[in-house]
């Protein structure tokens, strides 16, 4: 925790700030304390999006409904203004670390008794958001808290509503864009509707790194967008799962919604154990409680300097502090008199009421235990914006020895020209140290494109070398081997020079993200007529292009061809489709597709899959006009917008 600065208020609404958490893609985060002494996060809207009535309109219906859920299994509304000049929600202090600091930090994979535990606590605090006609979108380790009484989720519904405006596109502000890419759904991924299967989905992955420490689909090191691919297509990886626990995590992890159990059914089928967590988990938190207390007392009586840099592993939404109110154990506001001790409870001895804080505190992390999350395990990619303390205790620099000139995306041509490649390449570098798979590179050929991550061997100044790399994404499947060693060097702001063994390239900066098509491509493309080529029957040879948006490495085209049957070359009147899907390969000048591979809601026997290709915008007799190349010579197919 930080202290406040000369531009933070004093107090909001009854709350009395006491410190800065940190600060996030919404608001600001302070931790204050009711006038009854219970201790609270609270979050204050961004100037920009207070200026924007549609976001305060969502806001609004968003607490409201936050405010229904009640505090089951998460952390409880507090008080509220949504028609403040800054609006604001308090939210309670929950107590307990993330479930990433424990696994990922501390203690390592829980055992499946803690985890078929952790389900059922997770799942009731779902239906009580789905019952509240809200969807979590962000379920991941680090939003959920383990506390004596059970697991509490964090972080829902406000995000919600900083992403519906987001949609609209009338929000670009850091953090907007809601879903941690190692821990989202399919649905997710795809940009489709969500229903609360989607957080069944989350819970699936939440579940799956409690019992192995790992995530199903890839981590920071595997790459945003590769872990992003494999959640839409493949299978987790669930090594090492132990096998009571294979049913529930692969039946939360069915790519159909349809096909994955309501949070419901879940909660309804699992047992709860008293004391839920493993000994070794409660008798350390324990350990970090006193601490915190001893923390507590010396800034309440303003003895010590009373450090909270550490404490509260969930800070973003106020998750370090007393759950119950209770006005024996909070953290004090400052008294008028610096040295005024701390006063009771009525009727409760001193040594009642330490016991009872250590119980509602025994797992709260450590005032003097920091953690280090960058970069976020969880997400693999941007964090929001910190302030300098940052909240979890975290650094808001990144540890790593990659120069900054390097970091992002870069793309080039290996064969072809820059107007008509016949093969490409893409490289994505994020901040690491050496050792770290923290490159993920993308090549694509005329029927090939390989995905992969590339480790870490030395950086400096002017160049940065990466040596092996293993394969992620092969398509067509296991076509593909790792990369060589690959060498970069920084020619200006915007151009490196690439070389892998003899092959040489010139790389240029290229978007990234998790929205990265150009608007002028996106929606639906009908092919040309050409009667000059197919004569009385053009009308039956139909080709339609969907371009949605997405990040490198997702499936955002799809095409679906039309033909009559052709009996000894005659056209019979039997029409037959073929639907394929292409994998975003390169955003730069040209959008870079993988090889086409089927799409089963649309195949029939005489249906090929195709080869990579690149798309190209521009204008025919005042029209915008897709020219889809394949990536050989060869003339392009032809549409307009539909």
């Amino acid at each position: 925790m930080e202290p406040l600065n000369a531009e933070d208020p004093v107090s909001i609404g009854p709350f009395r700030l006491l410190g800065r958490l940190g600060v996030g893609g919404m608001g600001r985060v302070f931790l204050a304390r009711s006038a009854r002494g219970r201790t609270v996060a609270v979050k204050v809207v961004h100037a920009e999006l207070a200026a924007q009535d549609e976001f305060r309109r969502r806001f609004a219906r968003e607490v409201a409904a936050l405010e229904r859920v009640g505090g089951t299994g998460t952390a409880p509304v507090l008080g509220s203004d949504t028609d403040a000049e800054s609006p604001w929600v308090a939210i309670g202090y929950v107590p307990g670390p993330s479930l990433r600091t424990v696994v990922g930090d501390e203690f390592g994979p829980l055992p499946p008794v803690t985890v078929k535990a952790l389900a059922s606590g997770l799942a009731r605090a779902l239906v009580h958001i789905h019952a509240a006609g809200l969807v979590h979108r962000d379920l991941k380790p680090s939003n959920v808290l383990l506390t004596v009484d059970g697991p509490r989720l964090i972080d829902f519904g406000i995000a919600r509503a900083v992403d519906t405006v987001a949609e609209g596109g009338n929000l670009t502000t850091t953090g907007a864009v809601v879903g941690s890419p190692g821990f989202m759904s399919p649905e997710q991924v795809r940009g489709d509707r969500l229903t609360p299967a989607s957080d069944v989905f989350c819970l699936g992955t939440v579940l799956a790194y409690a019992a192995t420490g790992r995530s199903p689909f890839g981590t920071a090191d595997s790459g945003v967008h590769a872990t992003m691919f494999r959640i839409a297509h493949d299978e987790p990886d669930l090594t090492d799962l132990a096998p009571e626990l294979s049913g529930l995590i692969r039946a939360c992890l069915a790519k159909e919604p349809a096909g994955r159990p309501s949070a419901a059914e879940i909660a309804e089928t699992l047992p709860v154990p008293d004391p839920w967590l493993p000994a070794d988990v409660l008798a350390r938190l324990g350990r970090h409680a006193a601490r915190l207390l001893e923390a507590e007392t010396d800034s309440a009586t303003g003895t010590g300097t009373g450090d909270m840099s550490g404490a509260g592993a969930g800070a973003r939404t106020g998750t370090t502090g007393p759950a119950s109110g209770d006005p024996a154990t909070p953290l004090s506001a400052p008294s008028t008199a610096s040295t005024a001790p701390q006063p009771r409870a009525p009727g409760r001895p001193r040594r009642t009421a330490l016991i009872a804080g250590l119980a509602a505190l025994a797992v709260v992390a450590a005032a003097t235990v920091t953690y280090s999350l960058w970069p976020d395990p969880d997400t693999g990619g941007e964090q929001k914006n910190r302030g300098g303390g940052g909240t979890d205790g975290v650094s808001a620099r990144p540890s790593g020895i990659v120069p900054a000139a390097f970091l992002g995306a870069w793309e080039g041509v290996l064969q072809g020209s820059p107007d008509h490649p016949r093969e490409t390449a893409r490289i994505e570098i994020s901040q690491g140290a050496a050792g770290a798979k923290n490159a993920v590179y993308v090549q694509v050929t005329e029927n090939r494109m390989c995905m992969g991550r590339s480790r870490l061997v030395s950086a400096d100044e002017d160049k940065v070398v990466f040596g092996e790399s293993d394969v992620t994404t092969s398509v067509p499947a296991q076509r593909c081997v790792p990369a060589a060693h690959q060498t970069l060097t920084l020619r200006s702001p915007d151009v490196l020079e690439w070389s892998s063994g003899a092959a040489k390239a010139t790389f240029r900066k290229a978007p990234t993200g998790t929205e990265v098509v150009p608007a002028r491509y996106l929606g639906r493309w009908s092919r040309i007529p050409a009667p000059e080529v197919y004569g009385e029957n053009d009308d039956r040879y139909t080709s339609q292009v969907t371009i949605t948006q997405g990040p490198v490495g997702a499936p955002v085209v799809g095409v679906v061809n039309g033909y009559p049957r052709t009996v000894d070359g005659v056209p019979t009147s039997e029409d037959w489709y073929c639907g394929t899907t292409a994998v975003l390969a390169g955003v730069g000048n040209l959008l870079i597709i993988g090889p086409t591979t089927r799409d089963g809601n649309a195949w029939d026997r005489e249906c090929q899959e195709g080869l990579a290709g690149y798309l190209l915008v521009d204008k025919l007799k005042g029209k915008d006009r897709l020219l889809m190349y394949p990536m050989l010579d060869g003339e392009p197919n032809e549409y307009y917008r539909s």
